[in-house]
């Protein structure tokens, strides 16, 4: 079970014709990927029969790139995670840890280290007009899944000329997107279709200094800067930077609580997959402004967004900056 421990402080995404799709062998390169420095293979990655395979979003609403990042320690620092617009954080086998980054407003040079999707993913993006997904591959059961989810889904093997790897980590945790060969420009805030609303902070609140978040094998801390007018974010006790040296900083986090059972997939290992249900409703708590508010959240469909709200209903605003959305267990 997640749970949460709180410091106090003084202040405060298939397109509308069907596209043909091709097996892919994996190619020597991609196997690599398969592999960690410790030479275990990747959680059950495979090669992916993407769906819309080079094929832009039909319609006219703009869609966003999502990128499945792997959060290993030896995964770290990572690259391009501060140009997302929202971080979503959630739990996977063995207890740890992987971010999705949505990205819309801003695309950077480079994201990393990609890795992997999960079948929660696909009731995650929902909420956005076919995205476009950017992952290493998937288990073998999970692809058709994929495949028929209103989305993009891209992997090394449908664009290997949007990847590379870096010379300086080993495989698996070192694969990187350069987004804009996926998506040539930004669609813009219009592509956010999380549900979220900016302006104002709510009255009240509670003076919080840090937040942290623990799954079984990874924990989160947030930390209010004042100095940052943000959240610092730590992981696994340590600053979280990013290449660069920069610290990575949010200006609200949301502490989603949900429901976390088992999937129908397992990793190499037998371990099951957590499946994040984000559909539904439930408690929150919003940090921003070095304050925290205790709100409810609702998503009644997956095509939705999360809509938080206080104990008499109004909305609650969330600061103006990147968003960070961690999942965890409801007790």
């Amino acid at each position: 079970m997640a749970t949460v421990g709180m410091g106090r402080r003084v202040r405060g995404r298939r397109a509308t014709t069907t596209a043909t799709l091709l097996a892919v062998t994996v190619t020597a390169a991609l196997a690599a990927g398969c592999t960690g420095g410790s030479g275990t293979p990747d959680d059950g990655r495979g090669s992916s029969n993407a769906s819309e395979r080079g094929a832009s979003p039909s319609g006219t609403a703009p869609s966003p790139l999502a990128v499945k990042l792997d959060n290993a320690r030896s995964a770290r620092p990572h690259t391009g995670v501060d140009a997302a617009d929202v971080v979503y954080v959630e739990q996977v086998e063995g207890g740890l840890s992987r971010l999705m980054a949505v990205y819309a407003t801003r695309m950077p040079e480079s994201v990393g280290p990609v890795r992997s999707a999960r079948e929660s993913d696909l009731e995650l993006l929902r909420q956005f007009h076919r995205p476009t997904l950017v992952f290493s591959g998937a288990q073998k059961k999970l692809l058709p899944l994929i495949d028929e989810a209103p989305l993009r889904a891209v992997t090394p093997s449908d664009a290997p000329d949007a990847f590379h790897r870096a010379s300086d980590r080993a495989a698996p945790h070192n694969l990187y997107l350069r987004p804009g060969r996926i998506v040539p420009e930004a669609p813009g805030r219009a592509a956010l279709t999380t549900g979220f609303r900016y302006g104002s902070a709510p009255e009240g609140g509670t003076a919080t200094d840090s937040r942290t978040v623990r799954y079984p094998a990874a924990r989160f801390t947030f930390t209010w800067s004042d100095a940052r007018d943000r959240w610092l974010v730590g992981m696994d006790g340590a600053p979280a930077t990013d290449t660069g040296g920069a610290r990575m900083a949010a200006a609200t986090v949301v502490v989603q609580y949900v429901k976390i059972r088992e999937s129908g997939f397992r990793d190499f290992l037998g371990n099951n997959s957590p499946y994040t249900e984000t559909v539904g409703s439930g408690k929150a708590t919003v940090l921003r402004d070095g304050r925290a508010w205790d709100v409810d959240w609702k998503r009644a469909k997956a095509t939705d967004g999360t809509a938080f709200t206080t104990a008499d209903g109004s909305p609650v605003n969330f600061a103006e900056g990147q968003v960070w959305v961690v999942y965890a267990k409801a007790s």
